[in-house]
């Protein structure tokens, strides 16, 4: 069997914007990817724009070249994401839009509209039946469904639910709508420890459905109300909340993989960024700044989503002699996403890895 082409430019630690574009412009040169593209077709660029106060995102600079690359080829590019479910500027589509600006995000710095769908309307959203294991129907931002073509450009990192997140989570959780997020986070209702909880009221604060109080100075979690959006497990100075990995928090990534399937089975061309660099604990969606857990690694490119997240945990963890996402996430598994949508045919985890020098 064929492996998956994985590109590939390293880079050294705590490299410069200016180093970054010059791996970036190096790796495109040399992948050749773009002329999957053709002409006629439209093309979501997909990214996450970070939270207030995050500073992991991919910044608009590199965006610019990736951009620039993808309207050589393609008459109709733009640039999206989808709102958050928790608490934070990006629940939204103006806040959410008035951040990205603020982080640099602009049609002139771009050079394309940058869409993000305010999805509590359902002309924003798409059904789409895929008959899966966790989900029948997927419920996707239409300006990804109606997009011929998807670049995704996502940040490699850790995760609080997925152990780590890169191309399949910047996919399957982030072109979902909210109600498709929903879907994703359900039967993932966290408990808390009552032993290591200190009452402070750090995820009463921050639970995004007030779902959450204290009694007797300890929090109380009302599961009819949980979104299962992990905020109050990534805000908790004890580490006193958490999810049952094995009755909920494993079938999360399953779902996610299931999205990803939506999303991608009948797109013309699909093309994979991965930007092992500023990799932290936790996602981009944390309003703080994480300091590195690894070395910066590189920047990676392929047509096979698995593929290319496969060969970032591997660098990650080659760098880092162990696995540094189980780790610091010793109750997940990040692995599960990329078996359950190599099962899927999203992917393969055989790769050929390619350094662009």
């Amino acid at each position: 069997m064929t492996k998956s082409k994985v590109y590939y430019t390293p880079v050294k630690s705590c490299a410069s914007q200016e180093e970054l574009a010059i791996a970036l412009k190096k790796l495109i040169s040399q992948s050749k990817l773009f002329s999957a593209l053709k002409p006629e077709g439209k093309t979501a660029v997909k990214m996450h724009f970070g939270e207030e106060g995050n500073t992991g995102f991919v910044r608009p600079e590199l965006v610019r070249l990736i951009c620039d690359e993808a309207k050589k080829k393609s008459a109709d590019v733009f640039l999206s994401d989808t709102n958050a479910l928790y608490r934070g500027r990006r629940t939204n589509s103006q806040e959410h839009l008035a951040l990205a600006k603020e982080h640099g995000f602009s049609k002139d710095s771009v050079g394309v509209e940058i869409v993000i769908p305010e999805d509590t309307k359902k002309e924003n959203i798409e059904e789409v039946r895929i008959r899966q294991k966790f989900i029948d129907v997927a419920r996707i931002a239409r300006v990804f469904m109606q997009a011929d073509n998807i670049v995704a450009i996502s940040h490699f990192k850790g995760h609080i639910m997925a152990g780590f997140g890169g191309a399949l989570k910047n996919i399957g959780m982030g072109c979902a709508a909210r109600s498709g997020k929903l879907a994703q986070h359900s039967d993932v209702s966290p408990v808390v420890y009552q032993a290591k909880c200190s009452g402070c009221g750090a995820c009463v604060k921050i639970c995004p459905a007030q779902a959450i109080r204290i009694e007797n100075k300890k929090s109380v979690i009302n599961g009819l109300k949980c979104l299962g959006c992990a905020s109050c497990i990534a805000v908790c100075p004890n580490a006193a909340i958490d999810v049952n990995w094995e009755s909920g928090g494993r079938d999360l990534q399953k779902k996610m993989a299931e999205y990803a399937y939506a999303v991608l089975k009948n797109k013309k061309a699909c093309i994979f960024f991965n930007f092992a660099v500023k990799i932290t604990k936790e996602c981009d969606c944390l309003a703080k700044d994480d300091p590195r857990i690894a070395p910066d690694l590189g920047i990676l490119a392929s047509f096979d989503p698995v593929s290319v997240d496969q060969a970032s945990l591997d660098l990650v963890n080659n760098a880092c002699c162990r696995d540094i996402f189980q780790e610091l996430h010793p109750n997940r598994d990040g692995s599960t996403q990329l078996k359950y949508a190599n099962s899927l045919g999203i992917g393969s985890l055989d790769y050929q890895l390619i350094e662009c020098s």
